[in-house]
Order: C-alpha cells, then sequence, then structure tokens
C-alpha cells in the first residue's frame, strides 16, 4: 500500500517541527496576541474592539502540475483560496492579500498568467491584492528547465464578540460539509505518486477525462457563503479541508467528530484509493469530496445549506459531535 510517507510527507515528524517552530515563535507574543499558531490564522488585538487576522499559505507540488501542463492562469486561485479559505475559519473578513513568486528563470509570460489567477481569486473573495514578491533565483531550483513556487499572505478583520475559534462546539451539534471542486491544493506528493506512476499528464480517464486537467482544478472559494453564513446563522465551528484532511477538525475543540454520512468521493480520489491507497489514509491526506465543514446546532442546518445553494454550492450533513475524542469516519478513528 501506498502511504503519504513513502511518498515522502511524514505527517507525525512534520507535526514535531511545527511543535519546536512554535516554541520559538511564542516567545515574541505580547498580552496583545490571542492565537499565534496551531489555529487557522493568528490574532492580535487592535483598536476598536477587533483582532487583525493573518495567514500564511501555498499551493504545494501543485506547481508542478501546472508547470508539466504548461498551464499557469489557474494556480493563482489555488493560492487565494489556500489563504482566505483559512482565515474565515475564525469569523474573520480578508480585507488584503499579497503574493509570494519563487522561480529560476524571469518568464514573464507565466508570471502574467500567475497573476491573472491570483486576481480571479481575489476577485472571487471579495479582497484586493495590494503587493507581492517576484524572486529570480537561479541556483534554488535543481530542475534544468523553468521551476517556480508561489504562496501568498491574507489579512483579515473580525469582531472580538464575533470570534469564532470552536470553544462552542457541543455534543449534539451537526456538521455540515461543502463541496470541492476535487483535490484542491492538498496530498500532491501521494496523488502524483500514484497517478503518474500509472498515467501520463494527457491520458484520458473515462469519468474523469484528462489526468493533469483534472489534478489542476482549481481550489474552491468559499469566503463569501460563509460570511453570509456567519451573518444569519448560529455557527459554532469551521473547518477548511485541507493538509491532514479531516483529521483537522482537532485543531477546533477535542472532542468527537462522527463522519458517518460522508458523499460519494470525486472520481478522481476514487481513482487514487483503488490504485493502492487505504480508505483512512484517503480520509487522512484528501477532503474526499468536501472541502469545507461548518458545525451548528441542527436547528441551523436547512437555512445554511440554503445559502450553499444561493451561491452554486453542493453542501450535505455529513455527521455530528459526540462525547468520545477524535475523528472517526465509518467507525474507523483518524486521529
Amino acid at each position: 500500500m501506498i502511504t503519504y510517507k513513502s511518498a515522502g510527507v511524514d505527517v507525525s515528524k512534520i507535526k514535531k517541527s511545527q511543535a519546536s517552530i512554535g516554541k520559538i515563535i511564542a516567545s515574541t507574543h505580547s498580552g496583545m496576541v490571542k492565537s499565534g499558531f496551531g489555529h487557522y490564522a493568528g490574532l492580535v488585538g487592535i483598536h476598536g474592539g477587533k483582532y487583525l487576522a493573518t495567514h500564511t499559505d501555498g499551493v504545494g507540488t501543485k506547481v508542478i502540475i501546472a508547470n508539466l501542463l504548461k498551464k499557469y492562469d489557474t494556480i493563482g486561485i489555488d493560492c487565494v483560496a489556500m489563504n482566505v479559505n483559512d482565515i474565515i475559519c475564525i469569523g474573520a473578513k480578508p480585507i488584503s492579500f499579497v503574493d509570494y513568486i519563487a522561480s529560476n528563470q524571469n518568464k514573464e509570460s507565466v508570471f502574467v498568467e500567475i497573476a491573472r489567477g491570483l486576481a480571479t481569486g481575489a476577485k472571487k473573495s471579495g479582497v484586493p491584492i495590494v503587493g507581492g514578491e517576484t524572486a529570480i533565483m537561479p541556483d534554488l531550483f535543481e530542475e534544468k528547465g523553468f521551476a517556480f513556487d508561489l504562496a501568498g499572505m491574507v489579512a483579515g478583520l473580525v469582531d472580538k464578540t464575533k470570534l469564532i475559534l470552536g470553544n462552542k462546539i457541543r455534543v449534539g451539534d451537526i456538521i455540515i460539509g461543502i463541496a470541492s471542486t476535487g483535490i484542491h491544493s492538498n496530498g500532491y506528493s501521494l496523488a502524483r505518486k500514484v497517478l503518474l506512476k500509472k498515467y501520463a499528464i494527457n491520458d484520458n480517464v473515462r469519468g474523469i477525462g484528462k489526468i493533469g486537467h483534472a489534478m489542476l482544478e482549481p481550489t474552491q472559494i468559499y469566503v463569501k457563503p460563509i460570511l453570509e453564513i456567519l451573518s444569519r446563522c448560529e455557527i459554532h465551528g469551521l473547518a477548511n479541508i485541507t493538509g491532514g484532511a479531516f483529521t483537522k477538525l482537532l485543531r477546533l475543540k477535542k472532542t468527537g467528530f462522527v463522519l458517518d454520512m460522508m458523499p460519494e468521493p470525486p472520481k478522481i480520489m476514487q481513482l487514487i484509493e483503488d490504485l493502492g491507497v487505504t480508505n483512512e489514509e484517503m480520509y487522512k491526506t484528501f477532503n474526499m469530496g468536501v472541502g469545507f465543514c461548518i458545525i451548528s446546532p441542527k436547528i441551523q442546518a436547512n437555512k445554511i445549506m440554503q445559502i450553499c445553494r444561493k451561491y452554486g454550492l453542493m453542501s450535505y450533513e455529513i455527521g455530528h459531535i459526540s462525547e468520545k475524542t477524535g475523528v472517526f469516519v465509518n467507525n474507523t478513528k483518524l486521529a
């Protein structure tokens, strides 16, 4: 069986590294810091009863797929999505975004395409791009041809009285999942190892289409529907399903997340599993068709799903909060 670890990403060791970094970061905190690391955004108190929320993230090895296809006009959407989808999880509204492109060659035509994707994502999020950096570093990348990396940083604001950290989650709450567009921007070291071992980037697969195009499908942006849901519904927790997939729910609260009504996964994820990845590993690595989770009282379900439909998004009641601690998918404990 193929695992994320065998593909080169050892999640347990990464968490250990993150914990070591976190201890050093904590030494810089003052009384103004509400949350410095470990959640979906850092929070610093500012005047006017608000918190300044910040978050940074990249696109990961999905950039390799863009480079193989020589298609760069959507990868910027992913970069924006990975940032704004995280910052809304604590109830913050994104107010500014900056990007960082690192490359071994100066290719203006590629950078323009990347920028177009960034602009598309920013407009869909309602956030302005106010700056960025393009760094040309010929000796940093081993590839002989063109290579690049893409990351960004978002800032947002949230009223102190409207902060969503997961502490209000209680037994009996339901979990609503909002559909993803596909793999989004996580788990690509495993996805590439599995899919590109069997298929070429332009191979057609029944029910999926070209493998490369399915892998490059841009990440769904959830900002506008979530902000409306926050303004109209009682919400106890929000989770962007990215690295670590559903195990990430535990960062909201150490309680029981029972996912026993998950939708059928997208075809490309079914294919990855069929090619040698266990079902448990799939749910610990990929979003499995659910890109965002909302935890709320059951009475809020219809209103939440109605707002999702307004924005053209499928949503489902996928589980509930229980007394036992951990994340469970179909009776299997993930974490």
